[in-house]
Parts: C-alpha cells; structure tokens; sequence
C-alpha cells in the first residue's frame, strides 16, 4: 500500500496572493492565502533579512506555509513586519516596539476586514521577528488569539554564535551568520540555501531587536495568556535548546494556560525553508486545529 503524500501541485500559483493596506499613510503588505470557510487564520512574521516571501519561497509550493495550510482549510497571512516590504521606505518610523505592534494589529484588521476568521486568529513568528510576535501576545488585544508559536529563537545563545554576532557588528562580514543560520547546508534545497532569493535589507530597529531580546523575552512571556509552542530545529546554531535552556524558557510563561515544546527534527535554523519544512508547517498546523477546538 502507498503512504499518502502532498502532491507537489496541490496549490495553483495564483492560490497566494499579493496584497497591500494602508496604515497611517503608510502602506503594509503581505501575501495571502485565504479561504472562504477557514478553521482558524495564522498569522505569520517572518524574522531578520527577509520578507513573507519565506513563508512562499517560489517554485517551492510543498515547502511553502501559505499553500499547505490554505489546502488544510486554513487562511494564511504573510505580514511583512513593519519596515520590511512596502513599508521600507518608512523604517525609521519603527523605532518604538508599540508602533511596530499596532501597525502589525491593524495591517491584519485590514486585510483581514469582512473575511472571516473560522475560530480566531493564531500568531506564529520566526527568529527575530519573534519580538514582534511576543509584542503583540502580550498586549491587551493579544488575549483574543488563538495561540502563540514562537521558532528560531531563545534567551540564551551558543558561546560560537555570540562571537560571530560580535565580530559582525565590527566587521559587518555576514559569511559567519550564514553558516550560523543556514546550517547544515545539505538539509536546504540548493536554491534556497544562503537565502539568495529571500535576503533585503533591515530597517534601522532591527539592531536593537536582536541586542535586547535575550532581556525583554522573559517580561514579554509573562504577560502570554493565550496557549504557546515553542518550536527549536535539531541543528540549531544560534539559541541553545538543551534541557536547562527549555526548562528556563518554560518558566517564562506564567500565565500561558498551555505550553509545550517541540523539536524538529532534521531541520536547521530557517525552519521554514528546509527539507523539513512540510513536517514543521504539519505539526504547526496541527497544533492551531488544537488551539481551534
């Protein structure tokens, strides 16, 4: 008997699309998979350097989060976090981390606008574009989520990735984070390793993001009140996810009604973008039909 599988053509191309609102004269866009009746909507940010277009990478549709989950009956919206896409131009009016939160509130608001929600809406944020997630779990409108799936991130990094992070701020190399981020090589497709075609600049803010996290997670987690996954890859180089640091970063969540933690297994860093892609955005998806019920 054959195992079932996800054909690679389950999804037209034009299943995603690409679209833009206005917030304070600013635009903010995203790409959207939306269905008519959705279980729930999954809201995705993507972390440093890239755009939503991690969460679709073209000519990838089995590894792409939009697809899978808008064929598993779930809307998918993309955000490009604010300073990133459309609204590079404006990054330096992100300074403050409550702006970038309410541009990120009211972008989905209205993208979102008459659809409808299924079940509600479930946050899931990568790398450093956890801050932002975590930001918006634990303000006031946070309590209306769904639930909460932080990936790729931590509050205590590997001795070899502080180094390397330090050197960069001196030398401005990026060839060590690339090994830090995209390791091991052999578990990304070809075309997809090193981010060629997923890589842009940062907005001004995104220093401060990456300096001040390890310090601010631990606050913003204890005002999570909604359920959490935290998500780490087998090959993770840059956060440590060792029993002491899982156990540590549980404690965080005083007020989360639910927290569980989950490796992936065969996966490096960018979680989203590997061979073992398909199985994260499974489970991910499994774990908001959970939070649905």
């Amino acid at each position: 008997m054959t195992a079932p599988r996800l054909s690679t053509g389950y999804a037209a191309a034009d299943t995603v699309a690409a679209r833009e609102v206005e917030v304070d004269g600013i635009p903010m866009s995203a790409l959207c998979a939306e269905v008519s009746e959705p279980r729930a909507v999954l809201v995705a940010v993507h972390g440093g350097a890239t755009t939503s277009r991690y969460f679709d990478v073209r000519g990838r549709p089995r590894l792409s989060l939009l697809r899978v989950g808008a064929i598993l009956g779930f809307s998918v919206l993309a955000v490009d976090r604010p300073g990133y896409g459309s609204s590079a131009p404006w990054g330096d009016r992100f300074e403050s981390p409550r702006r970038r939160v309410d541009a990120c509130f009211r972008t989905v608001d209205a993208l979102l606008a008459e659809s409808s929600r299924g079940a509600g809406v479930f946050l899931l944020g990568h790398s450093a574009g956890c801050d932002l997630a975590a930001r918006m779990a634990a303000d006031d409108r946070g309590d209306a989520l769904l639930g909460l799936e932080l990936a790729g991130t931590g509050v205590r990094r590997h001795a070899e990735a502080s180094r390397i992070i330090e050197e960069m701020r001196h030398t401005r190399s990026a060839a060590g984070i690339r090994d830090l981020l995209w390791h091991p090589e052999h578990r990304y497709p070809p075309d997809v390793y090193g981010g060629k075609s997923l890589t842009c600049p940062s907005p001004p803010y995104e220093g401060a993001v990456v300096r001040d996290w390890p310090t601010e997670f631990p606050g913003l987690a204890g005002r999570v009140r909604v359920p959490v996954r935290f998500s780490y890859a087998e090959y993770e180089r840059v956060w440590r996810s060792d029993p002491e640091a899982l156990a540590e970063i549980a404690g965080f969540f005083t007020a989360a009604p639910r927290f569980v933690t989950h490796e992936q297994t065969g996966s490096g860093h960018n979680i989203s973008v590997g061979f073992g892609a398909t199985a994260y955005h499974l489970g991910l998806l499994s774990f908001v039909e959970e939070c649905a019920s």
